[in-house]
């Protein structure tokens, strides 16, 4: 299940595309990885948390702190915003051993006002595989200054991601510029064709990364977190996790809630150990296919725009049509049924896309594929490629790491099977992006960690979810906010979907946030916003569609 990064403001960070098909010959059977060295008494999990707890103890005492500096070109941040790097064990268990360098962003505090500096807000945007090192930018923004007057803001890219010791499982030039189809109801053949992609994108996985490939996990997140928190001078911790972010932030308060000061729990992931991951994959399909319904009776609603049909059955049908076309024969050459899926899964993933995918439909059915073909073709740049890869890939290494995974696929297919026949919009595709993790060559996976319990010591924390989200469905957000107990406030956004409700969007939502930062302070146990507006249809005369974005892949 990916939770794509959910977006702030007028900020997003751009996660990865399908796995691109693979070989049509079955796949010999994985060699594991080799298997990590052996961990102290008490078992290896505990050695890695004295580890971390050593580490960041070194951390706190270090005289410097980080040394933030102008950032490297490669980032592609303005002057405001400074960078550093923070050194972490590859291996917990082993806290002198090999290091990696995880880099750092921050702008601080600007204290306008005269606000009273209260520390570092550290974001985590998602994924796994999403990169906070814009966050700082959010300064700027007029919705975030009062937060930005007394908080550092501070982004940071985990380890694999970008520049963070860097994750591949495959070339990242691979079928580059290719364009996929992908059958609406797949075949035995179709199947067997993925199944083989993926024990192949499984054992990648293990020949590029070795031995280190056990070591990406939402355990060793959480303990990096740890040490960028006494890094940063920070006694305790103030975190924003957006969608698998809001996992990775219930983990810490869970392991280290004497170390947290306040938390925001943006688009939460259902932290039940029974459902992470597999089940929460399974739980998408149907909040998808409600999302992307959502899309098409707005469109229908605006049929005098678009004049894709007044209904949403016939706005589905005008989509399908676009979809045998580009399967006869690819818009621009580049986007097949693969592409043009993720270029649609990204409209119920965010609201404030549907006017351009609407004017997409409606041009490439009067004769222009043109918008289409830029708003659903992947970055043929080698940095583009190179970045979806490593989104993927790091993902990838976390789920299947995080947690067992059914070996058999007579499971995959009988449950993806069953749920397609209600909710067919995502659900074959989710179910090939985390089919590695059946085969994944790590033999000593990690247990989920039971949220919330214990948690003595844990101050107030702030859930924030949107009623119809398709990535992380509500339920997670009770889930989360049960767990949590009864310091745990929830701001619930009334019949509304877009993935990552916190910055700008919805004026009721963000001063409950801004509230709960600068004071602590919640307005109740729970508290319900009415929706944002819906987006406002765009005439196809009155502005082109939007030029080729970042396209967001299926789904934690």
């Amino acid at each position: 299940m990916r939770t794509t990064p959910a977006s702030l403001g007028a900020v997003a960070a751009a996660l990865s595309l399908l796995l691109c098909a693979a070989p049509a010959a079955p796949a010999a059977p994985l060699a594991p990885a080799a298997r990590p060295a052996p961990a102290p008494p008490g078992g290896r999990a505990a050695a890695e948390d004295r580890g971390a707890g050593l580490v960041a103890r070194r951390a706190a005492r270090a005289a410097a702190g980080l040394a933030f500096r102008p950032c490297p070109a490669a980032e592609e941040l303005p002057g405001p915003v400074r960078c550093a790097v923070v050194r972490v064990p590859l291996d917990y268990a082993r806290p002198d051993g090999p290091r990696i360098s995880l880099t750092v962003s921050r702008v601080a505090a600007t204290g306008s006002g005269g606000a009273a500096r209260q520390g570092a807000l550290v974001h985590n945007p998602g994924g796994p595989g999403g990169s906070g090192m814009y966050f700082p930018l959010l300064a700027e923004l007029p919705q975030w200054r009062r937060i930005a007057a007394a908080y550092d803001l501070v982004g940071y890219a985990p380890r694999g991601v970008g520049r963070s010791a860097p994750l591949s499982c495959r070339d990242p030039a691979a079928g580059a510029g290719v364009p996929t189809q992908v059958p609406v109801r797949p075949s035995a053949a179709y199947k067997a064709e993925r199944l083989a992609a993926a024990r192949a994108y499984a054992r990648g996985c293990a020949e590029r990364a070795g031995a280190a490939l056990a070591h990406y996990t939402t355990a060793n997140n959480v303990r990096d977190l740890h040490v960028l928190r006494a890094a940063l001078g920070e006694p305790k911790l103030t975190f924003l996790g957006s969608s698998y972010g809001t996992y990775l932030g219930a983990v810490y308060a869970t392991r280290y809630p004497g170390h947290v000061r306040r938390m925001v729990f943006d688009s939460a992931v259902d932290p039940d150990p029974a459902r992470v991951w597999y089940r929460n994959n399974l739980g998408q399909a149907p909040a998808f296919e409600r999302r992307w319904h959502d899309f098409r009776a707005w469109a229908a609603r605006h049929h005098d725009v678009y004049g894709l049909g007044a209904t949403p059955e016939a706005v589905r049908a005008s989509y399908e049509r676009v979809r045998a076309a580009v399967a006869r024969t690819p818009a621009g050459g580049v986007v097949g049924t693969g592409e043009l899926q993720a270029a649609y899964l990204r409209a119920a993933y965010y609201d404030d896309v549907w006017p351009d995918r609407a004017a997409a439909l409606a041009a490439y059915l009067r004769g222009d594929p043109g918008p289409l073909t830029a708003q659903a073709a992947p970055d043929p740049s080698e940095a583009g490629a190179a970045a979806a890869e490593n989104a993927t890939a790091v993902y990838t290494a976390v789920l299947c790491n995080d947690a067992p995974w059914p070996a058999d696929w007579a499971v995959w297919d009988r449950d993806n099977t069953e749920l397609a026949r209600t909710a067919p919009f995502e659900t074959w595709a989710n179910a090939f992006l985390n089919l590695p993790c059946a085969s994944w060559p790590v033999r000593d996976r990690q247990r989920p960690v039971a949220v919330g319990a214990p948690r003595p010591g844990l101050p107030r924390t702030l859930v924030v979810a949107a009623e119809r989200d398709g990535a992380t469905p509500y339920r997670g957000a009770l889930e989360l906010q049960r767990r949590l107990g009864a310091e745990a406030a929830l701001v619930t956004e009334r019949g509304a979907g877009h993935h990552g409700v916190v910055g700008g969007r919805n004026d009721c939502v963000d001063r409950h946030v801004e509230r709960y930062l600068l004071t602590g302070d919640t307005a109740g146990w729970r508290v319900t916003c009415g929706p944002h507006p819906e987006p406002a249809p765009v005439s196809l005369d009155g502005r082109a569609a939007s030029a080729r974005g970042a396209l967001l892949p299926p789904a934690v």
